[in-house]
């Protein structure tokens, strides 16, 4: 079997209404998803985490080395490509479109064996895995405790168990809306918060002291990402586990972060730090130095269905037992038109519980319809 053709779908929509994290305004949502073709017929999908554009042409440039390669031949194809690459980044959009690549050659690797992509990297761990809810982002208009705590109460109607906040708007209106979050949700509903690296260490720090004794279950990139300097100071400082890695890339990048000891958590995105074959080293190394890993979740349905195959086979945050403690699947709640609507199938929760699929590759179909509606 060889690599006849590698497409990229670049899909974008408009919001109806649009929505603001710490340090950015969404009012439209894209993906960027690619498409490998084989002479057999067989086609695998992947995304890439990342500016769409500029992953774009990475992907293009990139696609260009494999024609004629062996789909199969996973491993070697990710260290070709990288090692050709290495001396002009080993870190961002030249790793995020490597990691769409490589997605799309495990979901052709499955299909191709007839069975998911988690089994032929050594079988799952898990067959379901509960569910958070992303979302709690700032919108143009209200008032920002009256909408955030009813858009809280209506992930807790749904039967999510976890959510996150998203914070990095200054400390003491952070504090009043975690306070305000917390007091509507309860004591047993898990509450994250994200501060999208808005802070440095010492404000950072000032929130982390104030929202303690509203049981946060982690506190998400206080710090820019390379500031692991920073990350070792909010730790030593703060009861709440500290977790990142959205921006990192590839085991080479986490052996520094672990190595460092500055998280408690790592948050690799399967369409950034390197696809399958990268994020099963990574999460697999971090069990070795004591850290949880939950992988970052931010695209549309083949991102999450990639994730899921992923998941499935992060270790344990505690050694097997009667009851382990499992990472969770971040579930974007946000509006994103693509996100669904590219999948012949919808990847849904059940009262905040996702199944993994089963299904050959990574278990999708995709919409054809709906890439043409979307196309750019």
């Amino acid at each position: 079997m060889k690599v006849t053709g590698v497409t990229t779908h670049l899909l974008t929509a408009k919001l109806s209404q649009p929505f603001s994290y710490s340090r950015a305004r969404y009012d439209t949502r894209t993906a960027m998803l690619v498409e490998i073709e084989t002479d057999e017929g067989i086609s695998g999908w992947g995304e890439c985490y990342g500016p769409a554009r500029m992953t774009r042409a990475v992907v293009d440039e990139l696609g260009s080395m494999i024609i004629g390669s062996d789909p199969l031949n996973v491993e070697y194809l990710w260290a070709d490509l990288y090692s050709r690459l290495r001396d002009h980044g080993q870190k961002g959009l030249l790793i995020e479109g490597l990691s769409g690549i490589d997605i799309a050659l495990w979901d052709i690797r499955g299909k191709y064996f007839g069975v998911p992509s988690w089994q032929l990297l050594g079988g799952r761990m898990r067959s379901e895995v509960q569910a958070y809810a992303t979302g709690l982002y700032r919108r143009d208009r209200g008032t920002p405790v009256q909408y955030l705590v009813e858009e809280a109460l209506s992930y807790v109607e749904q039967g999510f168990t976890a959510m996150k906040l998203k914070v990095g708007f200054g400390v003491e209106e952070d504090y009043n809306v975690t306070c305000a979050i917390r007091e509507a949700i309860g004591p047993d509903i898990m509450l994250m918060v994200d501060a999208n690296h808005a802070y440095d260490a010492v404000a950072a720090i000032q929130l982390a002291r104030r929202i303690e004794q509203f049981d946060i279950s982690w506190f998400e990139e206080p710090v820019p990402p390379e500031d692991l300097d920073g990350y070792i100071r909010v730790k030593a400082a703060t009861t709440i586990p500290l977790a990142g890695g959205e921006c990192e890339f590839t085991r080479y990048g986490f052996k520094n972060v672990l190595t460092a000891g500055a998280m408690d958590i790592i948050q690799p995105d399967i369409c950034a730090a390197g696809g399958l074959t990268e994020c099963k080293k990574i999460s697999d190394m971090a069990q070795t130095f004591g850290i949880r890993t939950n992988p970052h979740v931010w695209g549309s349905g083949v991102g999450i269905a990639a994730s899921l195959q992923w998941i499935a086979m992060v270790p344990t945050h505690t050694p097997i037992s009667l009851s382990p403690s499992q990472p969770l699947l971040e579930f974007d709640q946000t509006e994103h038109p693509v996100r669904q609507a590219i999948l012949q199938t919808p990847v849904t929760h059940q009262r905040g519980i996702v199944t993994v699929p089963t299904e050959p590759g990574l278990g999708i179909e995709i919409n054809r319809d709906a890439l043409e509606f979307f196309k750019q």
